[in-house]
C-alpha cells in the first residue's frame, strides 16, 4: 500500500476510496448505466465529425460496450487505483480501433464526451444536501478520466507504430523483390511497365540531428517516401536510406510533373534523379542500374540537381562506359593531379559548350582567367580544345575519371 501512494504521489495524485456519501451517490446512479451507453454510443458520439460512418456493430456493442464497463468501474471504485488488468479492456479497445484505422482524435473524444455523460447523469442523480458528494465524485471523474485517456492513447500509439513499421518493412521488402528480380510476395506484381528512380539527397537532406542522426535520417525516408505516395498517387516500394536509393513504381512511364517539386520539398534543392522505364517484372533490375548509372554520370559532368534521363546524358553515358581503352583515356589528365582548379575549369568549360564567357559566369571569374587557365591545361596535356576529336577525348577522360572515383566510393545513388 505504501509503495502504491508513494508511486502515486509522484505522479502528483492520490488514489482514495470514496467517502460514505459519494459511494451512496454512485450507487444510485449505476442503474442507469445501459440507458447511458445506448445514449452514449447513440446521439452524443454521434457529433463527433466521422462517428457516423463507423460500423453499426462497432457504434451498438463494441462502443456502447465500453461505455458500460467504464462507468461501472468508476461508479464502484472513483478515483481509487484501479486493478493492474482493469485498463486491459480499454487498452485491447484502443489497439484495434488504431488497427481499424479510427483517427485518434475520435477515439479519445469519445472518452471525453462520455466523461462529461456521466457527470451530467451524477448531477441530475444528486439530491439537496450533496453537493460535497458530486464535488467529490467530480474531483475523481477527472482523476479517472486522466488515468484512462493516458493508458488508452499510449496503446493507440503503440499499435499505431508498430502497424507502420510492420507496413515499412513489407514494402521495403517489396522494393527489394523486385530491384533484385526476386518472385515478389506479400505485394502487387506488375503485369506491365514500371518507372525505375533513382535519388540521390545532397549533404543537407538530413535536417534533425545531423548525417549521422537515425531520428534524422528516419525522418527524412518518411518524407521523401510520402513525397513519391502523393506524386503518383499511390503506395510506392522503396529502398531509401540517408544518401537517396531506389523506387519502383508499377504501371508508371512517366514521372508527373509535381514530383521534382514534391521531393525537392522533402530533402532540399541539392536532390538529383534519374527515371528509367523497365517493359515488365523481370527487366526492373536493368532499369533500376541505369537509373543508377544515369545519375553518376550527370553528377560527374556537372549536370546541375533535378531529374535527369538517358538522352539528357547520352553522349556523356556512352563516353563513360569502360573499355579496353579505359585506362589510356582516363590517364590523359593525369598531368593535371594537384590543379583542381584547372580540372573545374575545364569540366566546367565543356558543360558551357566552350562558351568563355558562361564559364567565367558560373565559376566567378573574369574571361580572360578562364583563358589563362585552359592555355595551361592545353599546354600540360598536350590536348587542343579546338579539335573536336581531342574535346571529346579530354570529356570521355573527365567522365571515366568522376565515375570511377565514385564507384570507389562505394556511391551507389
Amino acid at each position: 500500500m505504501a509503495r502504491e501512494e508513494n508511486g502515486d504521489r509522484r505522479g502528483g495524485e492520490r488514489p482514495r476510496e470514496l467517502s460514505a456519501g459519494a459511494a451512496a451517490l454512485a450507487a444510485r446512479c449505476e442503474p442507469r448505466v445501459n440507458e447511458l451507453a445506448r445514449r452514449m454510443a447513440g446521439d452524443v458520439f454521434e457529433q463527433v465529425r466521422g462517428y457516423a460512418e463507423l460500423p453499426a456493430d462497432v457504434k451498438d456493442v463494441e462502443i456502447a460496450a465500453t461505455a458500460r464497463h467504464g462507468m461501472r468501474l468508476f461508479l464502484r471504485r472513483g478515483a481509487a487505483r484501479p486493478r493492474p488488468d482493469a485498463l486491459e479492456h480499454f487498452q485491447e479497445r484502443a489497439a484495434q480501433r488504431a488497427e481499424e484505422g479510427m483517427p485518434l482524435h475520435l477515439l479519445l473524444r469519445t472518452y471525453t464526451l462520455g466523461t462529461k455523460e456521466l457527470f451530467r447523469a451524477l448531477r441530475e442523480t444528486a439530491g439537496p444536501g450533496e453537493q460535497d458528494a458530486l464535488a467529490e465524485l467530480a474531483e475523481a471523474l477527472f482523476t479517472a478520466a486522466d488515468r484512462l485517456v493516458g493508458a488508452v492513447t499510449e496503446s493507440y500509439l503503440d499499435e499505431q507504430a508498430a502497424l507502420a513499421a510492420e507496413r515499412h518493412e513489407q514494402r521495403r521488402s517489396h522494393a527489394r523483390a523486385l530491384l533484385d528480380g526476386r518472385p515478389v510476395t506479400g505485394g502487387p506484381v506488375p503485369g506491365g511497365p514500371a518507372l525505375v528512380l533513382c535519388l540521390r539527397f545532397g549533404d543537407s537532406a538530413v535536417t534533425c540531428g545531423g548525417p549521422g542522426s537515425a531520428v534524422g535520417v528516419r525522418r527524412l525516408v518518411r518524407r521523401v517516401q510520402t513525397a513519391l505516395d502523393r506524386a503518383f498517387g499511390t503506395d510506392v516500394p522503396a529502398l531509401l536510406d540517408a544518401g537517396g536509393g531506389l523506387a519502383v513504381v508499377p504501371g508508371a512511364v512517366e514521372p508527373p510533373t509535381r514530383m521534382v517539386e514534391l521531393v525537392r520539398e522533402a530533402t532540399g534543392p541539392e536532390v538529383r534523379l534519374a527515371a528509367a522505364r523497365a517493359a515488365g517484372t523481370g527487366d526492373i533490375p536493368r532499369a533500376a542500374r541505369l537509373a543508377g548509372e544515369v545519375v553518376r554520370v550527370a553528377a560527374a559532368c556537372g549536370r546541375p540537381p533535378g531529374l535527369h534521363r538517358l538522352d539528357d546524358v547520352l553522349l556523356e553515358y556512352h563516353l563513360s562506359r569502360p573499355s579496353e581503352g579505359s585506362d589510356r583515356i582516363a590517364a590523359l589528365l593525369d598531368p593535371l593531379a594537384g590543379r583542381p582548379e584547372l580540372v573545374e575549369t575545364l569540366r566546367t568549360h565543356l558543360e558551357e559548350r566552350q562558351d568563355r564567357r558562361a564559364t567565367a559566369r558560373r565559376l566567378s571569374l573574369h574571361p580572360n582567367s578562364v583563358d589563362h587557365r585552359l592555355a595551361r591545361v592545353q599546354e600540360l596535356t598536350g590536348v587542343s580544345l579546338a579539335d573536336p576529336r581531342d574535346t571529346a577525348l579530354v570529356l570521355a577522360a573527365l567522365l571515366l575519371r568522376e565515375t570511377e572515383t565514385e564507384t570507389d566510393a562505394g556511391v551507389t545513388g
